[in-house]
C-alpha cells in the first residue's frame, strides 16, 4: 500500500550495537531445510501435554500484571520458561525484555516471533481503572509465545534452521518496540521474517488475518488559545477539531458488535477513516487521532491547521511525524491463511478489509518495517459470551482460554514451516508486499 508518510525516517539510528547484549549470530538464512518440515500431528500431540501447565501459567502472569516498563517480574518468569525448555536466554534487552534463541538440529532460515508482556495502564482501561491489569491479552499473547518455545523444543529433531523469541515489553506507551530494536536484535540473530498474534473479539478457533491492512497509527496536536476569550477559543476549538471524524468511540456492546463487523465488509465503512479526542483544558487542547488510510495524516494535519488558523492569535504544534500505522504485507497473510485452513480447517480464518481497531495503535509497526511478517487476530471470545469480554481495554475482558491451545497450535506448525521453508514472505522494508 502507498504510504506518502515513510516510517523508516522514525527509526534512525535504530540499529545501534546494543553494548552488553550477548546473543550471538543465528546464522544467515539458507534456501531451506534438508528433509521434511515438523509435521503438524507432532505439533498437536506436544500441545495437548503442555495445554494444562500452559493455562496455570497465563493464570500466574494474570494475577501478577505489570505495567509498561515495570515487567520485571513477568521477564523473570518468561526467562525462567525458555532456559527450563533449553533456549539461549539474554534478559534486560530494551529494558525488561527477553530473546530466547531455538536452534534446530537442521540448517534453515531463522524466523522471529513476538509477545508482548506488559498489562494495560489504569488510564488506558475504559471507563479507567484502580490499576494496571491485563486487559488486552498479552499475558496470552506470553503464554502462547512460550508455548510456542516449548513445543518447538521438544521437536527440535525435527526442527530446521533458528526460532528467535522476542518478549517485549512498554507495548502500551508504543515504547518497546523501538527500545528493543535499538538493541540491533535483529541485525544480530539475522531474523528474515517475524510474526505475532493478538487477541481479537473473535470466536475461540477463529483466525483474523489482516492482508493490506492492520492497524492505524497515531499523531498528536497541541492548540494554544491566546487573549481574553481563551478559553471559550479552547472548547469551540476542540468541538471543531473533533467534528473532523467520521467514526465515533464506540459507547455500547452493540457498537462494538458493528465495528467487528464493519471490519469484515470489503470496502466498508471502515476502510477509510477518521478517529478523533480534542480535548480543552484552559486555554489548550490536546489532540490525538488515528486514520486509514496512512497518508491521510497529510490532509488530517492541514484541515488541523486551517481551523486553528482561522481563529487569530491561536497556535498549534506537532510531532516531527505520526507514530506510524502497522500495514501487513498482503501477500504475507494470505499465505499464513492458506495455512491456516489447511492444518486447522476451513473455517479457522475470517479476513479483515480494515484497519482494526481504528482507536488503539501496535507498536508491532516498527518491526514490520525491518522485516516481512504477519500480525494476526486470535479468536477469544467464548460461546454466548458478550463482545466486551474478548474486546481489548475493556474491564470485563475474559478471554477464552481454550484458544491458548488453539494459538500454540497454529503458531508452533507455522513458524517451523517458515523456518524450514524454501521462499521467504514477500514484505518488509525491502519488498513489495505493502
Amino acid at each position: 500500500m502507498r504510504r506518502a508518510l515513510s516510517r523508516r525516517t522514525l527509526l534512525a539510528g535504530a540499529a545501534g550495537a546494543g553494548a552488553g547484549v550477548v546473543w550471538g549470530a543465528a546464522g544467515r538464512a539458507v534456501a531451506g531445510g534438508w528433509g521434511q518440515p515438523v509435521e503438524q500431528r507432532a505439533v498437536d500431540a506436544e500441545v495437548a501435554r503442555l495445554n494444562r501447565g500452559l493455562i496455570e501459567l497465563r493464570r500466574d502472569l494474570h494475577r501478577h500484571p505489570e505495567g509498561p516498563g515495570q515487567e520485571q517480574r513477568t521477564a523473570g518468569v518468561v526467562a525462567r520458561e525458555l532456559r527450563a525448555a533449553g533456549l539461549a536466554v539474554t534478559t534486560e534487552v530494551g529494558g525488561h525484555g527477553v530473546v530466547g534463541i531455538l536452534r534446530g538440529s537442521r540448517p534453515g532460515r531463522t524466523v522471529a516471533y513476538r509477545a508482548d508482556m506488559d498489562a494495560v495502564p489504569p488510564k488506558d482501561i475504559v471507563g479507567d481503572g484502580p490499576a494496571a491489569a491485563h486487559l488486552c491479552g498479552h499475558d496470552v499473547h506470553t503464554t502462547v509465545a512460550l508455548g510456542v518455545a516449548q513445543v518447538l523444543a521438544r521437536l527440535r529433531g525435527q526442527l530446521a534452521g533458528t526460532v528467535v523469541f522476542l518478549f517485549q515489553p512498554a507495548e502500551e506507551n508504543l515504547s518497546g518496540a523501538r527500545a528493543l530494536l535499538d538493541t540491533g536484535v535483529l541485525e544480530r540473530t539475522r531474523v528474515a521474517e517475524i510474526h505475532a498474534l493478538h487477541c481479537g473479539p473473535f470466536p475461540v478457533g477463529r483466525f483474523a488475518v489482516t492482508p493490506g491492512f492492520g492497524m492505524p497509527g497515531q499523531d498528536k496536536a497541541e492548540v494554544t488559545a491566546s487573549g481574553p476569550d481563551a478559553p471559550d477559543v479552547a472548547r469551540r476549538l476542540a468541538a471543531e477539531i473533533g467534528a473532523l471524524a467520521t467514526v465515533q468511540l464506540p459507547q455500547t456492546p452493540a457498537d462494538l458488535e458493528r465495528i467487528v463487523a464493519d471490519a469484515q465488509t470489503p470496502n466498508g465503512p471502515l476502510a477509510e477513516f477518521v478517529a478523533v479526542r480534542a480535548r480543552a483544558q484552559e486555554a489548550k487542547v490536546s489532540v490525538s487521532y488515528r486514520c486509514w488510510p496512512p497518508e491521510r495524516y497529510l490532509e488530517v494535519r492541514q484541515d488541523v491547521r486551517h481551523l486553528t488558523t482561522s481563529h487569530p492569535g491561536a497556535g498549534l504544534s506537532f510531532p516531527a511525524e505520526p507514530f506510524p500505522a502497522m500495514v501487513c504485507p498482503e501477500h504475507d497473510a494470505r499465505v499464513l491463511a492458506h495455512h491456516l485452513r489447511r492444518t486447522l480447517g476451513r473455517d479457522a480464518v475470517t479476513e479483515l478489509h480494515a484497519a482494526f481497531p481504528p482507536f488503539s495503535g501496535e507498536d508491532f509497526a516498527l518491526y514490520l518495517d525491518r522485516v516481512p511478517g504477519t500480525f494476526t487476530f486470535l479468536g477469544v471470545r467464548a460461546p454466548g459470551a458478550s463482545i466486551t469480554t474478548s474486546y481489548p481495554h475493556y474491564p470485563d475482558f475474559a478471554p477464552d482460554e481454550r484458544a491458548i491451545s488453539v494459538g500454540v497450535r497454529a503458531m508452533a506448525g507455522w513458524i517451523a514451516e517458515r523456518a524450514h521453508g524454501v521462499h521467504g514472505l514477500h514484505g518488509g522494508a525491502g519488498g513489495s508486499g505493502r
